[in-house]
């Protein structure tokens, strides 16, 4: 790497950061995003993404992110496949650690994402977009009049369970315990959705199909015993975490350890930024992802121009 100090740059290929591109790039920013992956992000996960503006058909996720990336381009964005493994704050600007040396920038803005807790079973990767996933607001309204489980049992699982009821005949919410953690208001409306049932003391030990999710192997906490159940989808709601490694200890988190910004996604630390799901309170969509990377890129450089 050399040793010019960069404007921007921009840590995550999602749509939030691929929409901070988009913005640094117009602006005539000297930006880069780094990507250690894919880009794209989680979205490429959603083969049917119905709730985007834009598209009344809905879209695919790798369509999708393929649209943004080469609206970024077109506007002179510089993608390099690089993960990012160290920031540290210094007078005047921002050193990025990477495995191919340090990256000086003025800015940064962090939009690594985060990614939902497995359950590592067999068949969860296999059917992962065909039948399992980590976002019924994303993929609820495929399974409309159809039965779906849902595996957890804290405020995410049961909030989702009861959104499924939307569209779901049947929502079936598998638990691990023999009482749900979710707040109080919560689980009475799921106990009271005639929608809803719940099997306590279970867990998934493997996610059977053949072109799509068909059945679930149930075994039982207490005793052993295992058992069949047909399903058309599976939700996990076991928790997230976010991809944000190289930045504890140098950045403000919250319990969960996702990044705390205020309303321009700034962050604790002077000329950092972060958008979409690495941040506190973020609703995980892809709407509000592009939102938050398009606001982190304008108020990064509004902080360039040395404008509060």
């Amino acid at each position: 790497m050399n040793d010019q100090i960069k404007d921007m740059v921009i840590i995550g290929g999602g749509p939030a950061g691929l929409s901070a591109g988009i913005y640094a790039s117009r602006a005539r920013l000297d930006a880069i995003l780094l990507e250690k992956g894919t880009y794209g992000g989680q979205v490429l996960l959603t083969s049917h993404i119905e709730n985007y503006p834009g598209f009344p058909d809905a879209v695919g996720g790798f369509d999708l992110a393929d649209l943004m990336h080469r609206q970024a381009e077109k506007f002179g964005l510089k993608i390099e496949f690089l993960g990012v493994e160290s920031i540290t704050p210094e007078k005047g600007h921002l050193t990025l650690g990477t495995s191919e040396g340090s990256i000086r920038t003025k800015t940064a803005v962090i939009a690594t994402g985060s990614i939902p807790n497995k359950l590592h079973v067999p068949g969860e990767e296999q059917f992962t977009g065909r039948g399992v996933s980590y976002c019924a607001t994303c993929d609820g309204a495929l399974y409309k009049g159809q039965k779906v489980a849902v595996v957890g049992g804290g405020d995410a699982a049961v909030e989702e369970a009861l959104f499924l009821t939307r569209f779901a005949e049947h929502v079936e919410i598998v638990h691990w315990m023999d009482h749900l953690q979710a707040t109080p208001i919560l689980q009475e409306e799921a106990l009271a959705n005639e929608k809803i049932s719940i099997r306590w003391n279970t867990m998934v030990s493997e996610i059977k199909g053949d072109e799509a999710l068909k059945e679930l192997i149930l075994k039982n906490a207490e005793t052993g015993e295992t058992s069949s159940f047909s399903t058309d989808g599976l939700f996990i709601y076991i928790g997230i975490t976010p991809q944000v490694e190289f930045a504890k200890g140098v950045v403000e988190m919250d319990e969960r350890g996702s990044i705390v910004t205020d309303a321009k996604m700034a962050t604790s630390v002077p000329g950092l930024f972060a958008a979409g799901d690495v941040r506190s309170w973020s609703i995980r969509q892809v709407a509000s992802a592009v939102g938050d990377g398009a606001t982190a890129a304008w108020y990064a450089y509004n902080y360039l121009q040395g404008i509060k």
